[in-house]
C-alpha cells in the first residue's frame, strides 16, 4: 500500500545509528507522575469544548465516542494512574471518567465502567526480560489511544474509534532485540472486559525501532465475535501497520492503515465473509517549542456495516475527513487546541441541521489539557 511505501521511504531517510527510543503512542504509558519510592502518581485531565455545525438533536458527534458532545463545556477523559514497579512486579491501576468513558465503556457492567487499565504484571524470569500482564490493558491496535496529549491532532481519527482501546486478557512480552519487542495477547475479545461468548481470541503485536526517529509497528487479531447482540457473527480477522516518524521533532508524521473480515451467518446458515478498511496520513509542523500545526487527511470504509452502526438507513459507510490542529504547548505539562474538521462521503451517512440525511458534516473542537 502506498502508506506503508512512504513510511519505508521515512525510515531510509531518517537513517538508523542511533538506539534512542521512540514512545509508541498506542500505549498509555506516558502520563509520567510524581515518584514515591517503587510508587508512581500520575493526573491526567482532558477538558474540551466542541461544535458540530449539522447540530445533532442528541448533542452526539455521530461515528466518535472520543470528544463527543456537541454544544458543551466537558471532559473528554480525567484519570488517576497508580504504578508500582519492583524487579520482577509491576501493577497499574488506572480509574477515569468523563464523555470518553460513558460512550467507550457503556456496555461494560457496573464499576468495571471506569476502569481504563487495571492490570498486574511478573517477570517470569530472573535472568531474562519476559513479562507476563493481566487484567484490563491498553490496546496495541493503531498510533492513537485514549491520552490526546500524546498525538498530533487533538481528536481521534477514525482508525482508533472502530478497533478497541483496551483489551482484557494476558499479554505476554518477548524482547527480541535491542530493536524489536513481540508480544502476544490471549483475550476475552474485541475490547470486552466481561466476555459475551465462551470463546477466546488472541491477538500479536511486534514492535521494530530501526533509528532514533522512527517506529513501525504491525498488529493482528483473531476471535469468534458471536453475542447476544449479534448472534449470527463468527470469526473476526484483523491486521493493522502504524508508523510514527520523528515525534519530537520540528516536523513529526504518523500513518496507519488496517484491514479487518468479519464472519457473518445469514438466514440459512451460510457463511460469508465483510471487509472493512481505512488508511490515514497525519503531520505536524513546530515554529517554535510553543507553537505548531498539524493536519490529517483519511479515509474510512465499511461498506457492510460490519463495525460501524449507521446513524441513517443507509447500506454501507464510508467517508472521508481532513483537518487542521493548532497546538499551543504553554507550560511543560499543559497543552491548548483548536481544531477544525470536515467529512464528506458520496452516501447520506451524516445528518443535517434538521435531522435529515446529508453526505458531508462540520465538526470544530478546542481543548485544554494538563497532566503531572
Amino acid at each position: 500500500m502506498r502508506i506503508v511505501q512512504i513510511a519505508s521511504i521515512g525510515f531510509i531517510l531518517s537513517g538508523t545509528t542511533s538506539l534512542a527510543q521512540v514512545t509508541n503512542t498506542a500505549t498509555m504509558d506516558t502520563t509520567g507522575g510524581i515518584q514515591i519510592g517503587k510508587l508512581a502518581i500520575s493526573v491526567y485531565l482532558d477538558t474540551y469544548y466542541g461544535y458540530n455545525f449539522n447540530e445533532p438533536a442528541n448533542s452526539d458527534v455521530p461515528y466518535f465516542v472520543t470528544m463527543n458532545r456537541h454544544n458543551e463545556a466537558n471532559i473528554n477523559l480525567g484519570m488517576i494512574d497508580l504504578r508500582y514497579t519492583a524487579e520482577r512486579l509491576r501493577i497499574c491501576f488506572a480509574p477515569g471518567f468523563g464523555t470518553y468513558v460513558n460512550a467507550n465503556n457503556a456496555s461494560e457492567p457496573g464499576s468495571l465502567r471506569h476502569l481504563i487499565e487495571a492490570r498486574v504484571g511478573i517477570k517470569l524470569f530472573k535472568k531474562k526480560n519476559i513479562w507476563m500482564d493481566f487484567g484490563v490493558l491498553g490496546s496495541p491496535y493503531t498510533n492513537e489511544s485514549a491520552i490526546s496529549k500524546d498525538h498530533l491532532m487533538y481528536t481521534r481519527s477514525f482508525a482508533p474509534e472502530y478497533v478497541p482501546y483496551y483489551v482484557t486478557g494476558a499479554k505476554f512480552t518477548f524482547p527480541l532485540g535491542k530493536r524489536v519487542n513481540a508480544y502476544l495477547y490471549l483475550l476475552n475479545g474485541w475490547q470486552q472486559m466481561v466476555d459475551l461468548n465462551k470463546g477466546k481470541s488472541i491477538g500479536t503485536q511486534v514492535e521494530w525501532r530501526p533509528g532514533n526517529r522512527n517506529l513501525i509497528n504491525w498488529n493482528t487479531y483473531i476471535g469468534d465475535e458471536r453475542s447476544a447482540a449479534r448472534p449470527y457473527y463468527r470469526t473476526r480477522y484483523f491486521t493493522d501497520v502504524y508508523w510514527l516518524f520523528n515525534p519530537d521533532g520540528k516536523f513529526s508524521m504518523t500513518s496507519c492503515a488496517y484491514v479487518g473480515a468479519q464472519e457473518r451467518l445469514d438466514g440459512l446458515g451460510n457463511k460469508s465473509t465483510f471487509k472493512w478498511w481505512q488508511a490515514n496520513l497525519i503531520g505536524r509542523y513546530s515554529f517554535n517549542k510553543t507553537i505548531s500545526l498539524s493536519g490529517r487527511i483519511e479515509y474510512f470504509s465499511d461498506p457492510y456495516n460490519s463495525i460501524v452502526s449507521m446513524i441513517n438507513p443507509v447500506s454501507g459507510f464510508s467517508s472521508f475527513s481532513g483537518g487542521l490542529c493548532l497546538n499551543l504547548r504553554l507550560f511543560d505539562h499543559a497543552l491548548v487546541r483548536f481544531e477544525g474538521r470536515h467529512f464528506f462521503s458520496d452516501q447520506f451517512v451524516y445528518s443535517d441541521t434538521n435531522g435529515n440525511p446529508h453526505d458531508q458534516m462540520t465538526w470544530v473542537v478546542s481543548s485544554v489539557t494538563m497532566w503531572f
